[in-house]
This record gives C-alpha cells, sequence and structure tokens, in this order.
C-alpha cells in the first residue's frame, strides 16, 4: 500500500470537512482504482484506532469523515465555546417516525403522534434534518417529508440501514422505563422512611390518639374525690334514744 495516497486521503478528508463518499473521492484522485482508496480509509482507520489518536475516521451518511473522538467531546466544546443541538423529545419522536415510515406526510405523522405537528416539522427543515421530497398522489396532495444526509452525519448513521431495529428500540425504551420506575420507587421509600425517622415521637402520639385516653389502674386524686362526692353523706351521730324501760 503506497503511504503517500493514505496521507493524500487522510489530507482530502481533512479538508472536507463534511462526509466524503468513494465516488467523490474517486473523482478528485481519478488515476486511483476505488479499490485502492477503499484499502487507504481502511488502514487510515486502523491507524486512528490503533494509536489512540484523537481523530477518528468514521463512516457516517454514505461517506467517510475525520472526527474528533468521543472521549474528548468535552474538551472540544470547552474549547470552542459551544454546546451539542439539544433536540427536544417532539423533534426526536417525529424524525424517528420519518426515518422509519418515509416517504411519510404531515397527516399521515400527526395521525401518529396524535398531535399538531406543524412547528415540529418545521424545526426539522430549519436543521436540515428532513426534506420534502415531493407530494402524495391523495386529496389535497399532502407533501411527503424524508431525512438529509445531514440526519444521517448528525446521528453517526451509516445509511438508513444503519437504523436500529424497531424491536430493540422497543426494548430500550422497555428498559429506561423500568428503571425510571425503579427510581421513583426507591424515592419514595426513602422519603417514608425520612419522615418516619424525624418524627417518632409524633407517630407515637398519633396511635395513642387512635386507641384512646389509656386506663389507669389506680385512681388519682381527681378520681378520689369524684368518688366522694358520688357517695351519700353520713347520717349524723346523736344521743342515743331513750329505752322504754326509763
Amino acid at each position: 500500500m503506497d503511504d503517500n495516497l493514505k496521507a493524500v486521503v487522510e489530507s482530502l478528508l481533512f479538508a472536507a470537512g463534511e462526509p466524503l463518499s468513494l465516488n467523490r473521492l474517486a473523482a478528485v484522485l481519478d488515476e486511483v482504482p476505488k479499490e485502492a482508496l477503499r484499502q487507504a480509509l481502511a488502514e487510515l482507520a486502523a491507524d486512528c484506532n490503533r494509536e489512540g489518536r484523537g481523530i477518528v475516521l468514521a463512516e457516517v451518511a454514505g461517506g467517510y469523515q475525520l472526527r474528533t473522538a468521543k472521549a474528548h467531546a468535552a474538551a472540544v466544546r470547552k474549547l470552542l465555546a459551544a454546546r451539542p443541538p439539544r433536540l427536544s423529545r417532539p423533534i426526536l419522536e417525529t424524525v424517528a417516525i420519518i426515518a422509519y415510515r418515509q416517504p411519510i406526510t404531515r397527516p399521515e405523522i400527526e395521525q401518529l403522534r396524535g398531535v399538531d405537528s406543524g412547528a415540529v416539522l418545521d424545526s426539522l427543515l430549519e436543521r436540515r434534518l428532513i426534506r420534502v421530497v415531493g407530494r402524495k398522489e391523495a386529496p389535497g396532495r399532502p407533501q411527503l417529508y424524508a431525512t438529509t444526509a445531514e440526519f444521517l452525519e448528525t446521528f453517526g448513521l451509516k445509511d438508513l440501514d444503519s437504523l436500529p431495529d424497531l424491536s430493540e428500540l422497543r426494548e430500550v425504551e422497555q428498559q429506561i422505563e423500568m428503571a425510571e420506575t425503579r427510581r421513583l420507587n426507591e424515592q419514595a421509600e426513602e422519603s417514608l422512611d425520612s419522615s418516619t425517622t424525624a418524627h417518632p415521637q409524633a407517630e407515637a402520639d398519633g396511635q395513642a390518639a387512635e386507641q384512646g385516653p389509656a386506663q389507669s389502674q389506680e385512681p388519682g386524686p381527681h378520681h378520689a374525690v369524684q368518688v366522694e362526692q358520688a357517695q351519700p353523706p353520713e347520717a349524723e351521730s346523736g344521743p342515743a334514744p331513750p329505752s322504754k324501760e326509763d
């Protein structure tokens, strides 16, 4: 393998910034067979992985692109003083529907989502993650939407065949939901334990109130007074009545 060809390919990929397809590389290096280009790309990718470099060669959007290693993403963002684009749940949900059902119309998307999707579609078009590919032969001739090369590049996909299987996505979603349920249950239990520990006397008082006042074995002074007041008064003692003999 000619090391010079590998270096030239690396330079082209670095200068392009965007993914370059094999056909485009062959058009630039018109004297180099495609098979030689494939070999150069494979060796360049192996070099990046073997040497643990900060640059990796990724196959995305039907082409090849030099990218920074994921392990160094935080440092790169700090250097560029930029945050990665955040995609809301409605956007992710809509673009996923389009990716798996394309080409698809807005009414079909809204039927699956159950809500109006006009604003979300506008946002996806603005981000160039989807595009209009035509109109459906149906009443009103609604527009048909499909994903773009930018979509593949954004999500690091080689092509649409690289999309995860729907069954795998459902399993992942179920695992996430189960993990979230367990987390909420654990938080509720911790909160309950904390409340019980913090107020033991209050809990005891509450139980005592439910059971009613305790019955004492021996009457106290107040009880004694009540008993004495309840008893009838004794007859006053006086001189004995005279006997009949007197």
